[in-house]
Protein backbone atom coordinates (compact mmCIF):
# COMPACT_ATOMS: atom_id res chain seq x y z
CA UNK A 1 0.00 0.00 0.00
CA UNK A 2 2.98 1.99 0.39
CA UNK A 3 4.54 2.06 -3.05
CA UNK A 4 0.37 2.16 -4.29
CA UNK A 5 0.32 5.77 -2.46
CA UNK A 6 4.14 6.62 -3.49
CA UNK A 7 3.31 6.37 -7.13
CA UNK A 8 0.18 7.71 -6.54
CA UNK A 9 1.65 11.14 -5.15
CA UNK A 10 4.19 10.62 -8.40
CA UNK A 11 1.41 11.03 -10.86
CA UNK A 12 -0.04 13.84 -8.98
CA UNK A 13 3.21 15.52 -8.90
CA UNK A 14 3.18 15.65 -12.60
CA UNK A 15 -0.41 17.55 -12.24
CA UNK A 16 -2.35 14.69 -12.52
CA UNK A 17 -4.76 14.02 -10.22
CA UNK A 18 -6.27 10.96 -8.94
CA UNK A 19 -10.24 11.90 -10.28
CA UNK A 20 -8.15 12.45 -14.13
CA UNK A 21 -6.73 9.83 -13.70
CA UNK A 22 -9.25 7.86 -13.48
CA UNK A 23 -11.34 9.77 -15.62
CA UNK A 24 -8.72 10.08 -19.08
CA UNK A 25 -7.96 6.12 -18.12
CA UNK A 26 -11.78 5.27 -18.42
CA UNK A 27 -12.24 7.70 -21.54
CA UNK A 28 -9.64 6.68 -23.30
CA UNK A 29 -9.72 2.82 -23.53
CA UNK A 30 -13.76 3.00 -23.55
CA UNK A 31 -13.45 4.71 -27.13
CA UNK A 32 -10.97 1.76 -27.88
CA UNK A 33 -12.99 -1.34 -26.69
CA UNK A 34 -10.80 -1.63 -23.55
CA UNK A 35 -13.75 -0.73 -21.00
CA UNK A 36 -17.25 -2.08 -21.32
CA UNK A 37 -20.10 -0.40 -22.87
CA UNK A 38 -21.73 2.03 -20.23
CA UNK A 39 -24.74 0.13 -20.28
CA UNK A 40 -22.57 -2.43 -18.06
CA UNK A 41 -22.14 0.36 -15.45
CA UNK A 42 -24.19 1.26 -12.26
CA UNK A 43 -27.32 3.97 -12.52
CA UNK A 44 -25.77 7.10 -12.68
CA UNK A 45 -26.19 9.57 -9.81
CA UNK A 46 -24.65 12.78 -8.93
CA UNK A 47 -21.33 13.06 -11.05
CA UNK A 48 -17.66 13.80 -10.33
CA UNK A 49 -15.45 14.57 -12.55
CA UNK A 50 -17.71 13.34 -15.38
CA UNK A 51 -18.72 9.89 -13.10
CA UNK A 52 -21.38 9.01 -11.12
CA UNK A 53 -20.37 7.85 -7.28
CA UNK A 54 -21.98 4.69 -8.27
CA UNK A 55 -19.53 3.79 -11.43
CA UNK A 56 -16.24 5.54 -9.21
CA UNK A 57 -17.51 2.60 -6.72
CA UNK A 58 -17.88 0.02 -9.80
CA UNK A 59 -14.76 0.97 -11.08
CA UNK A 60 -11.94 1.22 -7.96
CA UNK A 61 -13.83 0.14 -4.51
CA UNK A 62 -15.88 -3.24 -6.01
CA UNK A 63 -13.32 -5.09 -4.68
CA UNK A 64 -10.71 -1.87 -4.93
CA UNK A 65 -7.53 -4.45 -6.05
CA UNK A 66 -5.80 -3.51 -9.07
CA UNK A 67 -6.04 -7.00 -11.23
CA UNK A 68 -10.04 -6.47 -10.82
CA UNK A 69 -9.90 -2.85 -11.76
CA UNK A 70 -7.99 -4.04 -14.89
CA UNK A 71 -10.01 -6.64 -15.82
CA UNK A 72 -13.42 -4.26 -15.83
CA UNK A 73 -11.25 -2.31 -18.17
CA UNK A 74 -9.48 -4.58 -20.30
CA UNK A 75 -11.72 -7.54 -21.09
CA UNK A 76 -15.14 -7.37 -22.87
CA UNK A 77 -15.99 -10.78 -23.69
CA UNK A 78 -18.89 -11.15 -26.27
CA UNK A 79 -22.03 -12.93 -25.63
CA UNK A 80 -20.80 -17.06 -26.97
CA UNK A 81 -21.14 -17.23 -30.76
CA UNK A 82 -20.48 -21.44 -30.67
CA UNK A 83 -20.97 -24.64 -28.07
CA UNK A 84 -19.24 -27.71 -27.81
CA UNK A 85 -20.89 -30.99 -27.90
CA UNK A 86 -19.80 -34.42 -27.04
CA UNK A 87 -19.33 -36.65 -30.36
CA UNK A 88 -20.27 -39.81 -28.67
CA UNK A 89 -23.33 -39.27 -26.31
CA UNK A 90 -22.44 -42.90 -24.86
CA UNK A 91 -18.83 -41.43 -23.38
CA UNK A 92 -19.72 -40.43 -19.35
CA UNK A 93 -20.31 -37.12 -18.12
CA UNK A 94 -17.29 -37.55 -16.60
CA UNK A 95 -14.92 -37.37 -19.37
CA UNK A 96 -16.59 -34.22 -20.49
CA UNK A 97 -13.82 -31.11 -20.09
CA UNK A 98 -11.30 -33.83 -20.07
CA UNK A 99 -8.43 -32.87 -22.14
CA UNK A 100 -8.81 -36.38 -23.96
CA UNK A 101 -12.65 -36.07 -24.75
CA UNK A 102 -14.33 -35.98 -28.09
CA UNK A 103 -16.48 -32.91 -29.37
CA UNK A 104 -17.63 -30.75 -31.98
CA UNK A 105 -18.10 -27.17 -32.97
CA UNK A 106 -21.56 -26.14 -33.84
CA UNK A 107 -21.90 -22.36 -33.74
CA UNK A 108 -24.37 -19.86 -33.69
CA UNK A 109 -25.81 -17.28 -35.78
CA UNK A 110 -23.76 -14.70 -33.68
CA UNK A 111 -20.66 -16.01 -35.21
CA UNK A 112 -21.41 -14.38 -38.87
CA UNK A 113 -19.49 -16.90 -40.61
CA UNK A 114 -20.53 -18.74 -43.92
CA UNK A 115 -19.00 -22.41 -43.44
CA UNK A 116 -19.41 -25.67 -45.04
CA UNK A 117 -19.13 -29.08 -44.00
CA UNK A 118 -15.18 -28.93 -44.89
CA UNK A 119 -14.20 -26.41 -43.57
CA UNK A 120 -15.97 -27.49 -39.56
CA UNK A 121 -13.79 -30.59 -40.18
CA UNK A 122 -10.96 -29.40 -40.32
CA UNK A 123 -11.68 -28.04 -36.91
CA UNK A 124 -10.83 -30.00 -33.47
CA UNK A 125 -12.47 -28.48 -30.06
CA UNK A 126 -11.70 -29.87 -26.81
CA UNK A 127 -11.77 -28.44 -23.34
CA UNK A 128 -8.08 -27.99 -21.31
CA UNK A 129 -7.95 -27.19 -17.34
CA UNK A 130 -5.91 -24.34 -16.23
CA UNK A 131 -3.92 -24.01 -13.00
CA UNK A 132 -6.32 -22.24 -11.53
CA UNK A 133 -8.67 -24.40 -11.96
CA UNK A 134 -10.64 -23.14 -14.77
CA UNK A 135 -12.39 -24.70 -17.98
CA UNK A 136 -10.55 -23.63 -20.85
CA UNK A 137 -11.98 -23.73 -24.47
CA UNK A 138 -9.61 -24.82 -26.76
CA UNK A 139 -9.56 -25.25 -31.04
CA UNK A 140 -6.81 -26.55 -33.08
CA UNK A 141 -7.75 -26.14 -36.75
CA UNK A 142 -5.83 -28.56 -39.20
CA UNK A 143 -5.00 -25.95 -42.03
CA UNK A 144 -1.81 -27.69 -43.50
CA UNK A 145 -0.88 -31.22 -42.25
CA UNK A 146 2.26 -31.57 -43.43
CA UNK A 147 2.54 -27.75 -42.23
CA UNK A 148 6.10 -27.64 -39.85
CA UNK A 149 4.82 -24.82 -37.91
CA UNK A 150 2.05 -24.40 -35.53
CA UNK A 151 0.60 -21.03 -34.54
CA UNK A 152 -0.50 -20.56 -30.99
CA UNK A 153 -2.62 -17.70 -31.20
CA UNK A 154 -4.30 -14.94 -28.47
CA UNK A 155 -6.81 -13.48 -29.91
CA UNK A 156 -8.03 -9.87 -29.04
CA UNK A 157 -10.36 -8.89 -26.28
CA UNK A 158 -14.05 -8.16 -27.74
CA UNK A 159 -14.34 -11.76 -29.75
CA UNK A 160 -14.19 -15.39 -29.32
CA UNK A 161 -13.30 -18.73 -31.31
CA UNK A 162 -16.52 -18.86 -32.75
CA UNK A 163 -15.89 -15.14 -34.13
CA UNK A 164 -12.03 -16.23 -34.84
CA UNK A 165 -12.65 -19.52 -36.69
CA UNK A 166 -12.83 -18.38 -40.34
CA UNK A 167 -10.29 -15.99 -39.89
CA UNK A 168 -7.90 -18.90 -38.31
CA UNK A 169 -8.60 -21.13 -41.59
CA UNK A 170 -7.96 -18.57 -44.27
CA UNK A 171 -4.60 -17.69 -42.10
CA UNK A 172 -3.45 -20.89 -41.90
CA UNK A 173 -3.90 -21.96 -45.13
CA UNK A 174 -2.22 -19.11 -46.65
CA UNK A 175 0.76 -19.16 -44.71
CA UNK A 176 0.86 -23.06 -44.60
CA UNK A 177 0.32 -23.24 -40.49
CA UNK A 178 -2.01 -25.06 -38.55
CA UNK A 179 -3.57 -22.77 -36.09
CA UNK A 180 -4.01 -23.38 -31.88
CA UNK A 181 -6.55 -21.13 -30.09
CA UNK A 182 -7.93 -20.88 -26.91
CA UNK A 183 -11.11 -18.75 -25.29
CA UNK A 184 -9.89 -16.86 -21.87
CA UNK A 185 -11.40 -17.63 -19.01
CA UNK A 186 -14.90 -15.91 -19.06
CA UNK A 187 -14.89 -15.96 -23.05
CA UNK A 188 -17.09 -18.73 -25.16
CA UNK A 189 -17.02 -21.45 -23.41
CA UNK A 190 -14.09 -21.02 -20.89
CA UNK A 191 -15.53 -21.13 -17.26
CA UNK A 192 -14.57 -18.56 -14.50
CA UNK A 193 -13.50 -14.77 -15.25
CA UNK A 194 -11.24 -12.70 -17.06
CA UNK A 195 -8.04 -11.38 -14.89
CA UNK A 196 -4.36 -11.02 -15.76
CA UNK A 197 -3.86 -13.63 -13.61
CA UNK A 198 -5.81 -16.02 -15.55
CA UNK A 199 -4.81 -14.46 -18.98
CA UNK A 200 -1.51 -16.27 -18.18
CA UNK A 201 -3.08 -19.46 -16.56
CA UNK A 202 -4.93 -19.90 -19.72
CA UNK A 203 -1.56 -19.71 -22.17
CA UNK A 204 0.17 -21.78 -19.89
CA UNK A 205 -2.29 -24.76 -20.25
CA UNK A 206 -2.83 -23.99 -23.60
CA UNK A 207 0.66 -24.32 -24.15
CA UNK A 208 0.53 -27.58 -22.22
CA UNK A 209 -2.59 -28.93 -24.30
CA UNK A 210 -0.74 -28.01 -27.41
CA UNK A 211 2.52 -30.20 -26.80
CA UNK A 212 1.01 -33.10 -24.82
CA UNK A 213 -2.28 -33.72 -27.40
CA UNK A 214 -0.19 -33.01 -31.09
CA UNK A 215 3.28 -33.37 -29.79
CA UNK A 216 3.92 -30.10 -31.19
CA UNK A 217 7.21 -29.41 -30.04
CA UNK A 218 8.64 -26.10 -29.04
CA UNK A 219 10.55 -25.15 -31.66
CA UNK A 220 7.77 -25.99 -34.04
CA UNK A 221 5.69 -23.43 -31.91
CA UNK A 222 5.27 -19.95 -32.92
CA UNK A 223 3.44 -17.77 -30.37
CA UNK A 224 0.73 -14.90 -32.00
CA UNK A 225 -0.75 -12.39 -30.21
CA UNK A 226 -3.09 -10.03 -31.23
CA UNK A 227 -4.33 -6.32 -29.47
CA UNK A 228 -4.31 -7.79 -25.59
CA UNK A 229 -3.57 -11.26 -26.83
CA UNK A 230 -0.29 -9.87 -26.80
CA UNK A 231 -0.04 -10.23 -22.60
CA UNK A 232 -0.16 -13.47 -22.25
CA UNK A 233 2.11 -14.04 -25.35
CA UNK A 234 5.12 -11.74 -24.38
CA UNK A 235 4.60 -13.73 -20.96
CA UNK A 236 4.90 -17.15 -21.74
CA UNK A 237 7.61 -16.13 -24.56
CA UNK A 238 9.67 -14.62 -21.38
CA UNK A 239 9.72 -17.80 -20.04
CA UNK A 240 9.92 -20.39 -22.58
CA UNK A 241 11.72 -20.43 -25.98
CA UNK A 242 9.70 -21.22 -29.31
CA UNK A 243 10.05 -20.82 -32.83
CA UNK A 244 8.50 -17.14 -32.85
CA UNK A 245 6.84 -14.87 -31.83
CA UNK A 246 4.71 -12.34 -33.71
CA UNK A 247 2.89 -9.53 -31.90
CA UNK A 248 -0.22 -7.79 -33.39
CA UNK A 249 -0.48 -4.15 -32.54
CA UNK A 250 1.10 -4.92 -29.25
CA UNK A 251 0.83 -2.28 -26.14
CA UNK A 252 3.97 -1.70 -23.56
CA UNK A 253 1.30 -1.77 -20.38
CA UNK A 254 -2.61 -0.90 -19.18
CA UNK A 255 -1.33 2.88 -17.82
CA UNK A 256 0.38 3.51 -21.22
CA UNK A 257 -2.44 3.20 -23.12
CA UNK A 258 -3.79 6.01 -21.54
CA UNK A 259 -1.34 8.15 -20.55
CA UNK A 260 1.37 8.31 -23.46
CA UNK A 261 4.03 9.71 -20.85
CA UNK A 262 4.50 7.41 -18.71
CA UNK A 263 8.54 6.43 -18.38
CA UNK A 264 8.31 4.00 -15.98
CA UNK A 265 6.20 1.09 -14.39
CA UNK A 266 3.90 2.20 -11.57
CA UNK A 267 3.06 -0.93 -9.43
CA UNK A 268 -0.56 -0.83 -9.84
CA UNK A 269 0.18 -0.62 -14.00
CA UNK A 270 -1.23 -3.56 -15.14
CA UNK A 271 -0.33 -6.12 -18.45
CA UNK A 272 3.78 -4.75 -18.04
CA UNK A 273 5.06 -6.57 -21.51
CA UNK A 274 7.63 -3.82 -22.02
CA UNK A 275 9.37 -4.69 -18.43
CA UNK A 276 9.31 -8.48 -19.92
CA UNK A 277 10.12 -8.48 -24.17
CA UNK A 278 13.74 -7.53 -23.21
CA UNK A 279 13.66 -11.65 -21.64
CA UNK A 280 11.83 -13.52 -24.84
CA UNK A 281 15.02 -15.08 -26.77
CA UNK A 282 13.20 -16.25 -29.76
CA UNK A 283 12.76 -14.22 -32.87
CA UNK A 284 10.18 -11.63 -32.58
CA UNK A 285 8.02 -9.95 -35.23
CA UNK A 286 6.18 -6.58 -34.38
CA UNK A 287 3.11 -5.46 -36.64
CA UNK A 288 1.44 -2.50 -36.12
CA UNK A 289 -0.60 0.23 -37.93
CA UNK A 290 0.92 4.17 -38.09
CA UNK A 291 -2.75 5.08 -37.43
CA UNK A 292 -3.86 2.93 -34.98
CA UNK A 293 -6.98 4.13 -32.97
CA UNK A 294 -6.84 1.81 -29.74
CA UNK A 295 -3.15 1.45 -29.06
CA UNK A 296 -0.94 4.52 -30.12
CA UNK A 297 1.72 3.34 -32.73
CA UNK A 298 4.30 4.26 -30.07
CA UNK A 299 3.38 0.83 -28.38
CA UNK A 300 4.71 -1.13 -31.49
CA UNK A 301 7.60 0.66 -31.71
CA UNK A 302 9.00 0.74 -28.07
CA UNK A 303 8.48 -2.98 -27.67
CA UNK A 304 10.39 -3.54 -31.24
CA UNK A 305 13.28 -1.54 -29.78
CA UNK A 306 13.46 -3.31 -26.24
CA UNK A 307 13.65 -7.11 -28.40
CA UNK A 308 16.84 -8.65 -28.06
CA UNK A 309 16.11 -10.57 -31.42
CA UNK A 310 13.93 -8.41 -33.32
CA UNK A 311 13.25 -9.34 -36.92
CA UNK A 312 12.24 -6.31 -39.31
CA UNK A 313 9.36 -5.11 -38.50
CA UNK A 314 5.95 -4.61 -40.22
CA UNK A 315 4.73 -1.15 -40.20
CA UNK A 316 1.17 -0.89 -42.23
CA UNK A 317 1.16 3.01 -42.89
CA UNK A 318 -2.27 4.17 -42.89
CA UNK A 319 -3.75 1.33 -40.95
CA UNK A 320 -5.27 1.20 -37.69
CA UNK A 321 -6.17 -1.07 -34.82
CA UNK A 322 -8.79 -3.74 -36.68
CA UNK A 323 -7.71 -3.30 -40.26
CA UNK A 324 -4.17 -4.38 -41.04
CA UNK A 325 -5.12 -8.14 -42.38
CA UNK A 326 -6.28 -6.12 -45.09
CA UNK A 327 -3.37 -4.72 -46.47
CA UNK A 328 -1.61 -6.89 -48.71
CA UNK A 329 2.01 -6.80 -46.74
CA UNK A 330 0.69 -8.15 -44.04
CA UNK A 331 0.28 -11.44 -45.60
CA UNK A 332 3.66 -10.63 -47.64
CA UNK A 333 5.56 -10.14 -44.82
CA UNK A 334 4.08 -13.41 -42.50
CA UNK A 335 5.19 -15.45 -45.48
CA UNK A 336 8.63 -14.37 -45.43
CA UNK A 337 9.32 -14.36 -42.07
CA UNK A 338 8.09 -18.07 -41.35
CA UNK A 339 9.20 -19.77 -44.52
CA UNK A 340 12.40 -17.91 -45.12
CA UNK A 341 13.88 -16.24 -41.87
CA UNK A 342 13.07 -18.81 -38.90
CA UNK A 343 16.31 -21.02 -38.16
CA UNK A 344 16.13 -24.02 -40.69
CA UNK A 345 13.10 -22.83 -42.68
Amino acid sequence: MKRVASDLRRLKGNNVSSGIVSRVLFLSLSRCGFFHPASLMPEQGPRMNGFSLGELCWLFCCPPCPSRIAAKLAFLPPEPTYTVMQLEQQESAATVGTPTSSCSLHLTERADWQYSQRELDAVEVFFSRTARDNRLGCMFVRCAPSSRYTLLFSHGNAVDLGQMCSFYIGLGSRINCNVFSYDYSGYGVSTGKPSEKNLYADIDAAWQALRTRYGVSPENIILYGQSIGTVPTVDLASRYECAAVILHSPLMSGLRVAFPDTRKTYCFDAFPSIDKISKVTSPVLVIHGTEDEVIDFSHGLAMYERCPRAVEPLWVEGAGHNDIELYAQYLERLKQFISHELPNS
